[in-house]
């Protein structure tokens, strides 16, 4: 029987590095891709072997795969970009769409034993408010609004061509979206805590999300890489949360007055609109883009039935997760 290496892509990301660390403790031997400067290298464990290289980089990645013969390859592709941006960005599609196809392409040619490919929600075509989201298994890219969707549509078909045309053991994680302790790289959620809670956010808008447990998540990916079904995807989320829950949840575990000002979301389209012209006028970013809107508008009643039944998946109540963050921004002199 041939010993099992980990092979893990941006594991210095909230999620890589929760991957990462759990494999670890586990006693798995594991691989972590990193790029040359990564400042959040020192969130690595000892134990973990440091490859230095690119999704871009096949030479590189050529490094990463090369395992002795009697090693079995588990790859869990975790980097990628993430962005609130509408329209197409370079960037993105580079990292997403052609570092996975790089990834996947190395996976045929070393016929790794398992390929678990985390991709998005934003992949999967939305459907009427009043009916649930479950996996599909074809992506189409046009079918999707917002450039970070169209991405992953297009990667996670990458993946699923690789499973039909060569036999590739691939499976794919959909996260909802991700928040929880260790944030260090200050998502969205992460950010409307420490805004919020130092009076930094007077009003917010109507809408919803849904967002999984980094921790929960990690354990999901790793359960996938054991039990993950060849060409099957799964939804791994939480339940569709309220803008006003976000906050008032934030104001009483900081023991802060609740917010008072929630306008209604679709007021901020024509504002989101006008927000992303300027930054692209002068060069920098903002948060507030029509697919910021369009993602706390839409439905996000996500089934993660699927992975529960099938991976063991679970998942934490949103307020621990809140409160467990908010004792970790505490802690970081954040809040």
């Amino acid at each position: 029987m041939k010993n099992r290496t980990y092979l893990v892509t941006g594991a210095t990301g909230n999620l890589g590095s929760n991957i990462v660390r759990n494999l670890i403790a586990g006693g798995e031997s594991v691989r972590v891709l990193v790029m040359d400067g990564d400042p959040a290298l020192s969130r690595i464990p000892k134990e973990a072997a440091i490859c230095s290289g690119d999704l871009l980089d096949v030479q590189s990645l050529d490094r990463f795969f090369d395992l002795p013969s009697d090693e079995d390859a588990y790859v869990i592709h975790c980097a990628g970009v993430v962005s609130l941006a509408t329209d197409y960005s370079k960037i993105v599609h580079d990292v997403n769409v052609v570092g996975t196809r790089n990834i996947v392409d190395l996976c045929v040619r070393n016929k790794v034993r398992k390929l678990v490919y985390i991709s998005s929600t934003s992949a999967i075509p939305e459907l009427a408010s009043d009916r649930e989201i479950v996996e599909v298994d074809s992506f189409d890219p046009d079918c999707i609004f917002g450039y970070y969707g169209k991405s992953k549509a297009k990667a996670s078909q990458i993946v699923m061509d690789a499973v039909r045309e060569h036999d590739v053991d691939a499976s794919i994680i959909f996260p909802t979206g991700i928040f929880g302790p260790y944030d260090y790289g200050f998502g969205l959620v992460t950010s409307n805590i420490i805004d919020f809670a130092n009076g930094r956010v007077p009003g917010g808008l109507t809408g919803s999300f849904n967002c999984a447990d980094v921790r929960d998540l990690a354990d999901g990916v790793i359960a996938c890489s054991a039990k993950g079904g060849k060409g099957e995807g799964y939804i791994m989320g939480n339940r569709t949360v309220s803008v006003r829950e976000l906050f008032d949840t934030i104001a009483d575990c900081c023991g802060i007055r609740r917010m008072k000002i929630i306008l209604p979301g679709a007021l901020a389209r024509p504002i989101a609109a006008l927000s992303e012209s300027v930054g692209k006028i002068i060069g920098k970013p903002t948060i507030l883009t029509r697919f910021t809107i369009y993602n706390l508008l839409r439905n996000n009643n996500f089934s993660s039935e699927k992975a529960i039944r099938e991976l063991g998946y679970s998942i934490r109540p949103f307020k621990d997760t809140i409160r467990d963050e908010i004792e970790w921004l505490q802690k970081e002199g954040r809040i």
